[in-house]
């Protein structure tokens, strides 16, 4: 399964209901404090249920909804790419599309709801039937089923499977009704339902820009952890797995027939059978066992002993690496990576690199790719529809960033809404388009003028007066001009807001 869109409300900065559409490689961009890291640690929250990288507290309910009498937390998370069968009932196969859980549209909406920031109530909003004998049948139990089936005078063959009894029922009705509905999945009746579908989730691990400096720094340990959920998941290794099981049963029978025959000699009375109790197979956490993996460097130093840059490094490495294998190999399961500024402690050789490495990576199949940067070197090499604009913290201040936005495309300008960067490279961007516009002159004449001394060929000064833009443009490009005075970042940054209004204003 692959995420479409994600949806938050009432956690953190994030008081209404905001959307964001997400594809294979998603970038948030915006201002410190803007909500970025807060969209990843959200859907931490969602997949991994606390046991990731984030805790839900009560703190993090919004304050302004907790005021307002609101204590509810609200992720969604809405898939497409969807298993073309699952199991509900026992070993019986039906389909999402049979059982009604899709939307109109045909993806499926999981919705988590926290009353409190405390346990969850699980929801699936979907297109199902709604007519009266044929509404919430996946809430109801075995026995209720038949009843209803009997009661409407129909047959189904095997009343055993639940999905037959469903399909029995809804296929007897003259007209479903089919709405928009919740059907909250996380009850006792429809368990059955969520276990199964969470086994067809993504894995979602989340590496945090903040550094524990600890023995167990999640920057370094979690894409070893997320390479041991993994392998743990290839069926050939369940397998070597469920051997391994076996073999322990069948020792521990020997030692409890042992300990029987020893115990019959003092006592028969006592007991005529000893079984020894162990989990199913299935149920077994081998994933504990590998709980305290690490990495270590040159002479068994620890990698999280080394500096802030040294670890980033071999996080680049990791996503190099995982790009390379994830193309090359079939089978793996569905993975988010989220990455919060991953150009931390870089030098932008390492940004480009590690920039080139997650979009390939994000090329593989069943692979998505979320980031949050201050970076404008990694914004450069993107491409648009890659990229969200987050402005504020409310529904319209989340964008997609839009190529017509100016009557040219330019990274350079969402750097400029997103971080204020008031580039050289920017500037020339503006200007050159103007002047292949054919609409210098216009521009020149709604602008006031500054004094600025030219330099002629014979070495004398000939006194101007030019606009500001082209005084920073001649100084750009004529360093070797120190007769005037040099532009100041408040006045790059005004010449090229000028330049914007006059382009947005002058299609």
């Amino acid at each position: 399964m692959k995420i479409r869109t994600i949806g938050i409300r009432g956690f953190r900065g994030y008081s209404n209901l905001i959307q964001i559409d997400v594809s294979d490689l998603l970038v948030l961009v915006g201002k410190n404090d803007i909500g970025k890291s807060t969209v990843l640690e959200a859907l931490d929250i969602f997949f991994n249920d606390g046991k990731g990288s984030v805790k839900l507290d009560k703190e993090d309910i919004n304050k302004a909804n907790l005021a307002a009498g609101d204590d509810c937390i609200e992720i969604y998370v809405e898939f497409e790419e969807l298993p073309t069968s699952i199991v509900i009932d026992s070993t019986n196969e039906t389909t999402l599309a049979d059982e009604h859980l899709l939307t109109e549209a045909g993806t499926l909406k999981v919705i988590k709801r926290y009353p409190k920031a405390g346990k969850e109530k699980v929801f699936i909003s979907a297109y199902h039937p709604t007519s009266p004998g044929c509404t919430e049948l996946l809430l109801k139990k075995n026995s209720d089923l038949k009843k209803l089936l009997e009661d409407q005078g129909l047959e189904c063959q095997d009343k055993t499977k639940n999905s037959e009894l469903r399909k029995a029922i809804w296929n007897g009705q003259d007209a479903l009704e089919l709405r928009e509905v919740e059907i909250e999945v996380a009850k006792i009746d429809a368990k059955n339902i969520w276990d199964q579908l969470k086994s067809y989730m993504p894995l979602y691990s989340l590496f945090q820009a903040d550094r524990k400096n600890t023995d167990e720094d999640s920057e370094v340990q979690d894409p070893m952890r997320l390479a041991v959920r993994e392998i743990l998941g290839d069926p050939t290794i369940q397998a070597e797995l469920a051997k391994v099981a076996e073999s322990v049963k069948t020792r521990l029978d020997e030692v409890a027939a042992q300990t029987l025959a020893k115990l019959n000699e003092l006592n028969p009375e006592i007991a005529s059978s000893l079984n020894p109790k162990i989990p199913e197979t299935s149920s077994l956490k081998w994933i504990d066992v590998f709980k305290n993996v690490a990495i270590a460097g040159d002479e068994e130093i620890p990698i999280n002993k080394r500096g802030s840059g040294v670890k980033r490094l071999i996080l680049i490495s990791f996503f190099r690496a995982e790009a390379e294998r994830r193309q090359r190999e079939a089978g793996l399961p569905s993975v988010v990576y989220a990455i919060e500024e991953p150009e931390t402690s870089q030098h932008p050789e390492h940004q480009r690199a590690l920039t080139s490495a997650l979009v390939e990576l994000s090329k593989a199949v069943k692979t998505q790719i979320l980031l949050t940067t201050h970076s404008p070197e990694i914004v450069k090499r993107l491409n648009f529809e890659n990229i969200v604009l987050i402005a504020g913290q409310q529904p319209n201040d989340i964008r997609n960033v839009q190529v017509s936005e100016l009557p040219y495309p330019s990274l350079n300008e969402i750097n400029f809404s997103a971080f204020d960067e008031s580039s050289f490279e920017y500037h020339n961007e503006l200007y050159g388009f103007i002047e292949a516009e054919g609409k210098l002159a216009t521009f020149k004449t709604s602008q006031p003028t500054i004094p600025y001394s030219k330099i002629n060929r014979d070495g004398t000064m000939t006194p101007q007066q030019i606009v500001l833009t082209e005084y920073i443009r001649h100084q750009i490009h004529h360093p070797e001009n120190e007769t005037n005075r040099r532009f100041t970042d408040q006045e790059l940054r005004q010449s090229i807001r000028a330049m914007r209004d006059f382009i947005q204003t002058n299609p």
